[in-house]
This record gives structure tokens, sequence and C-alpha cells, in this order.
């Protein structure tokens, strides 16, 4: 049922929106002290097992066998994927982070229905609850980074800032859009659906484990225009010391653009769910 509500609340006017924002922070702390547990594997432990399973594993039989032949100037194969890894960690986390919980807070335990009773703007309880995902994606790719670093990975420090960075924008470039289709979504039926022939295909196919030249044209270009091969080949470019200031321009532009197009439709979508 949707919520009617008036032109205007006492004060809400007065408080500016970092304000309004603010004071969900105790409700998303309390979240996450509450769950932290069950995302601790996913979150923190599953980087280590990516890395030594396909890059330190299957890696040295890729460098036995091919040595660094196609891997865009990377001296190792567990080189040309860490970037990748990295930043497939970041789609999916978001992906998680947004699709469910979403869907809770609008038809399971309707808690959007109870911040809405407050001052809060719709725009304040979207804003908040992306800041969150943004905590979650940035906090597990600043792990994942960690992990990676030991392995002999990055060229540089700045280069393993700026692949974190990539990760993170990649993150919120999947979560805003993905947030503004379950909140409108009328149950969950769909979201598996996202996952296998979204997500799934995405991690496989975007250049993360090899270069997508190799794959037929049509499926090249394809591959060319989905966000997490721009943040993957702007992630790698750091790692590897050879940024494009160009390409990586380009690259941030439309992860950039992703992210605002997906806050936008978000705040239409719940507006249009939790207020007539």
């Amino acid at each position: 049922m949707a919520t009617v509500r008036p032109r205007d609340r006492g004060g809400r006017a007065a408080a500016s929106r970092a304000e309004l924002v603010g004071r969900q922070s105790d409700y998303w702390r309390t979240v996450y002290r509450r769950t932290w547990k069950g995302t601790a594997v996913s979150s923190f432990v599953q980087p280590l097992f990516y890395v030594a399973a396909m890059g330190v594993l299957l890696g040295d039989y890729v460098d036995s066998a091919n040595g660094d032949a196609g891997l865009e100037g990377a001296s190792s194969y567990l080189a040309f994927i860490a970037p990748g890894l990295l930043t497939a960690q970041a789609m999916q986390l978001a992906v998680g982070e947004v699709l469910w919980p979403v869907m809770g807070m609008t038809k399971w335990n309707r808690t959007y229905y109870g911040m809405l009773a407050t001052p809060l703007r719709v725009s304040d309880i979207v804003a908040a609850h992306l800041a969150f995902v943004l905590f979650r994606v940035a906090s597990s790719c600043a792990v994942f980074a960690l992990v990676l670093a030991p392995f002999d990975v990055y060229r540089s420090v700045g280069g393993a800032l700026l692949a974190f960075l990539a990760s993170v924008l990649v993150g919120m470039a999947f979560a805003t859009p993905l947030y503004a289709f379950a909140a409108g979504a009328s149950s969950e039926l769909s979201f598996p659906l996202i996952l296998r022939v979204g997500v799934m295909p995405l991690f496989l196919f975007s250049g993360a484990f090899f270069p997508i030249t190799t794959l037929p044209p049509v499926l090249e270009w394809l591959a060319r225009v989905t966000p997490l091969w721009h943040g993957v080949d702007l992630a790698r470019m750091a790692t590897l010391g050879r940024l494009d200031g160009g390409a990586a321009a380009v690259h941030v532009a439309y992860l950039a653009v992703m992210c605002a197009l997906g806050c936008w439709w978000a705040v239409r979508r719940l507006t249009k769910r939790l207020v007539v």
C-alpha cells in the first residue's frame, strides 16, 4: 500500500540533506553489526580463495604453457587477472547488497514505509542506503586489494590506489540501476535470472580472465559496452602501470554516468512505489 505524503513536513525544510541522511547512520550501523558475520566469508575470505585458485594454481599452468603471451604486458597470469577479480568482486557484492535488501525494505519488512513516516524524503532514504552499499563495496575491495599486494601484481602504490577506486566505481555503477530495478519490482522472482544471464556472463566474458580481443567480433563489441569491461580495463591499466589518460577518462565518464542515471532512476522508482 502506498503512503500519501503531504506536500511538506514540519521541520523538514530546515534540515539539510546531509543531516537527514546522517540521521539514518545509527540504523545502518546496527544492520552491519548484526549481519557482518554472515558476509565475512564472501567479503573477506573469498578474495584469498579466488587469488589462490585462479591466480596461483591456474596461473602457474598458464605461465608455464604460454609465458606472458597475449596478457597485454602483464608479467604473469595472476598480474593479468588481478584487476579483473577485484572489479568483479565489487560487481557481485553490489548486486547482492541491493536486490534482496531493497525488496525486503519495500515488501517484506517494509522498513522504508516507517522511514517515510518521518521527515525523511525518498531521496534521503535512497542516499543513505546507497552510502551503506558504498561502504560495503569499499571495505570489501580494500581487503581484496590488500590480499593482492603480497603477490606483486601492482607496479606502484598509486596504481594500487587507482585500481581500488576503479573497483568501487564499478560497484556503484551496478548498485544504482539495480537498486532502481529492485525498488519497482513486484517480486524477487527475476533476481536469480539477473544473476544467471547478467552477472555471471559479465564475470566470465568482460576481460577478467582473458583479453576480449580473442572473442568473436560481435561478442567483443558487446563486451566493450558493458560496465564491467570498462572497470576491468581501467583497473588493469592502473595495476600494470600503463595508464592511458584518454581511455581512462572514457571509462570513468561511462561509469560515472551510469551511477548518476541509476541514482535518478532509483529515486524515481522508489517514489512511485512509496508515495501517491
